[in-house]
């Protein structure tokens, strides 16, 4: 039964492992979910990664497990969060507790979430292997907010991984509110009285440098022949699994080849928290003699540290913040001598080590777990203000609905021809500026040829003449003969990548050039594109593809026009339109209307294609097909809030299943006003007009991120929505994407201005 909510309370999912699973993070996820539930602000659950094929007894506060290697236990997550009034969800991420390549099962959870979601990095790679990048930069795609325990990491994702600094928080590892004890009373309590302890606890493993502590033991013990040095902690499960306990046996064997045996002691155990800050309390000195670099965070540190003890560790990331400023002692990795020399000294020199302890002791009060948890809390309420969603542009703030349904912005090209050079339309930019090094593309080129033609069929300006010339050579100089295809992808330096593009970019062209052929402002280049048309045309008989049928249609909607008696052409808009008939036919169900069993891109030209056509060829069962599909797929694009909510790219994939949210892209807003206006010329209902203005109001602001993607004074266009904020940059698909809408929005405006003054006319008369 769901329990009662708490007024003013923040309801906090953690996502992570959690005990009694072994191993750090599941210590993390439990203390730090424990320290936020003491809270009064904070109800919380957490959502447990379970390895597979093991199980565990979890306490009451893990109410969702995941089986890591399998996804649908990732998406069922996500519908139990979605449904269980949850305000934020915490992520715990390390690689290597999730499953898929790199852990990319997760983001199947995230990318169907509805809050936000702040992501605690226990690791952040230097070098990640192309797979981690990938999981990575769509997590940090996912989040609001980012949590890392070190300002290394802060400056690795500023660097590396391109976060902007104000989404990322700096939250010290949490530590328990221990006394700063004596720790002779508790060497006594465990049996050490008498003895000078060295301490290191955790899962053993091999790149915890126990080898080097071994091999430093007999320096120390010829100034310290009383100390011991006490290994707690079980060997780590994987490691166990793998190699079952040589790596231990190993260890004992060494300590006896060196004779040292009796002055190292193995703990084979996972301890609890008490006995754990029991065995902290009762040493003289904790060590981490780490072989590694890259480690951003140690919960053993951070708790040794906290509980005042004087510690002597290798320059790790975490070790070299914390310990600075004479916290600490930093020794090279792999260096038992400097290791030995640097222990024998704090051992025997009981001032230098007290004040150590003093100072280390003082500084990490900040670092509690009931501070930590007040910073997490801060960290989560800032995530739930759409204020700090990054609204990169608020021209139009709150009116952005108004100005849709009244008067879209004005017809501005300044960043499409900042966009353009003398071989045609970049594909993208980096932020606004132009990026050569992915060169151009036969898709986007042709998008601007349909521009240019949109500007003169609406009666905008005109683009320059020798600006629509280039785009038509560059179809023209991407017609392979020799394969009947259009080459899609062009180097920088003018090379063709590929001997033939994708059906799509083909169909897209075949699209552009009978735009072209009715109504491009030149009548030579009208009767070039005419003639290309026809050579390219048959092409598309053997194309397996939708969209590639869609858009050839959209094409021979305009050519059919203008040609009325080409027999080749009414016969391939007739074979085209059959064809999405039929998939239609086999695919539709009553709660599924659509064309295939997954949504993708573009998605609005199908229905729109056969809405056309129908028209065109007087076939009354394909317009209602289009109508019919397209009413679904404007349902299925509304967002709670009521907004237009486009098809995340995330969904690419998926098959029958509600889209998700993101990422959204402004071509997907495009094709639905497209398909909305073509709509509304065949039925005459007011309502598609409304839908298309609701997909206008998108580009400024009225979206799920209360963010306008356009810069009205350029004509610029982000390339789409994050979860968490506007994608910067603004290349040349998404600006064509704009102009295009644009140009279709303005001359409705001046048809419904048309329509109004008529109105007016007739009752003054």
């Amino acid at each position: 039964m769901k329990s009662v909510r708490r007024p003013s309370t923040l309801r906090v999912a953690f996502i992570g492992n959690s005990l009694p699973r072994r191993c750090g993070i599941a210590t993390f996820t439990t203390d730090l979910r424990q320290a936020m539930a003491d809270s009064v602000a904070a109800e919380t659950e957490v959502v447990a990664m379970t390895d597979h094929g093991r199980s565990y007894d979890y306490p009451e506060a893990v109410t969702v497990e995941i089986d890591d290697a399998r996804l649908e236990d990732y998406v069922a997550a996500a519908d139990y969060l979605n449904q269980g009034d949850f305000d934020v969800v915490s992520l715990q991420h390390e690689f290597g507790i999730f499953g898929g390549e790199a852990g990319s099962h997760v983001i199947a959870l995230l990318a169907r979430l509805d809050m936000p979601v702040v992501t605690t990095l226990h690791t952040v790679l230097a070098e990640p292997t192309d797979a981690q990048r990938r999981v990575l930069d769509r997590i940090i795609d996912l989040s609001a907010r980012l949590v890392v325990m070190a300002e290394k990491g802060r400056e690795m994702l500023r660097t590396i991984y391109r976060v902007p600094d104000e989404k990322i928080e700096v939250i010290p590892h949490g530590i328990p509110d221990f006394d700063l004890v004596d720790p002779e009373p508790v060497k006594e309590k465990l049996g050490f009285a008498g003895r000078t302890v060295i301490l290191t606890f955790g899962l053993l493993s091999p790149n915890k440098g126990i080898e080097v502590m071994i091999d430093a033991m007999p320096e120390i013990l010829e100034s310290r022949p009383d100390a011991v040095y006490v290994v707690l902690g079980a060997t780590h499960p994987n490691l166990v699994r793998d190699q079952g306990e040589s790596y231990r046996d190993r260890l004992k064997a060494r300590a006896g080849d060196l004779g040292i045996e009796d002055h190292i002691v193995f703990l084979d155990q996972f301890v609890d928290r008490d006995t754990l800050l029991d065995y902290i309390a009762m040493c003289d000195l904790y060590v981490t003699p780490y072989l590694n670099e890259a480690q951003m965070t140690s919960g053993t540190l951070a708790y040794s540290f906290g509980l005042g003890k004087a510690v002597v560790s290798t320059p790790y990331w975490h070790a070299n913040e914390l310990l600075a400023e004479g916290r600490g002692v930093l020794v090279p990795f792999g260096d038992a001598a400097s290791t030995g020399h640097a222990i024998a000294d704090l051992l025997t020199d009981g001032d230098r080590r007290d004040a150590m302890r003093k100072r280390a002791y003082s500084s990490s009060r900040a670092m509690t777990w009931e501070n930590t948890a007040k910073r997490y809390l801060a960290a989560f309420e800032t995530a739930r203000r759409p204020m700090d969603r990054l609204k990169l542009i608020s021209r139009f703030g709150s009116d952005a609905r108004a100005l849709a349904n009244a008067t879209p912005p004005a017809m501005q090209l300044g960043h499409f021809l900042a966009m353009c050079d003398d071989t045609g339309l970049f594909q993208h930019a980096v932020h606004s500026v132009p990026d050569r090094h992915h060169g151009y593309c036969v898709d986007d080129n042709a998008r601007a040829l349909l521009v240019a033609c949109a500007l003169n069929r609406t009666g905008e300006q005109r683009l320059p003449e020798g600006l629509t010339a280039r785009f038509a050579a560059f179809i023209q100089h991407a017609w392979n003969p020799d394969v009947r295809h259009f080459r899609n992808f062009m180097s920088f330096d003018r090379r063709w990548l590929e001997e033939r593009g994708s059906e799509d970019s083909h169909g897209r062209t075949l699209w552009a050039l009978g735009e072209a052929a009715a109504s491009d402002s030149s009548p030579s280049r009208r009767r070039w594109a005419a003639s290309l048309f026809i050579a390219a045309l048959p092409t598309v008989a053997d194309f397996g593809s939708p969209r590639a049928w869609a858009f050839t249609l959209l094409g021979l909607a305009p050519f059919c026009a203008a040609f009325p008696d080409d027999p080749v052409a009414r016969r391939y808009r007739d074979l085209l339109a059959e064809k999405l008939m039929s998939i239609f036919a086999k695919t539709e169900t009553p709660d599924w209307v659509w064309f295939e069993n997954g949504l993708a891109y573009d998605n609005a030209r199908l229905p729109e294609a056969l809405i056309l056509s129908g028209m065109a060829s007087g076939t009354a069962s394909h317009v209602e097909a289009g109508l019919r599909s397209l009413r679904w797929l404007t349902g299925v694009q509304t967002a709670p809030s009521g907004c237009f909510r486009p098809v995340g790219s995330e969904t690419f994939g998926d098959l029958r299943k509600p889209p998700l949210a993101f990422d959204q892209q402004p071509l997907e807003a495009t094709a639905t006003i497209s398909a909305c206006l073509a709509a509304w010329r065949a039925d005459g209902a007011r309502t598609w007009i409304r839908e298309a203005r609701r997909a206008f109001a998108w580009f400024l602001g009225e979206n799920d991120l209360k963010t306008s993607l356009v810069d009205p004074e350029t004509g610029s266009c982000r390339d789409g929505l994050h979860p968490d904020r506007a994608n910067e940059n603004r290349g040349g698909e998404s600006v064509v994407s704009y102009l295009l809408s644009l140009a279709e929005m303005r001359q409705l405006a001046r048809l419904d201005g048309d329509h109004v003054r008529r109105e007016l006319r007739a009752v003054r008369a």
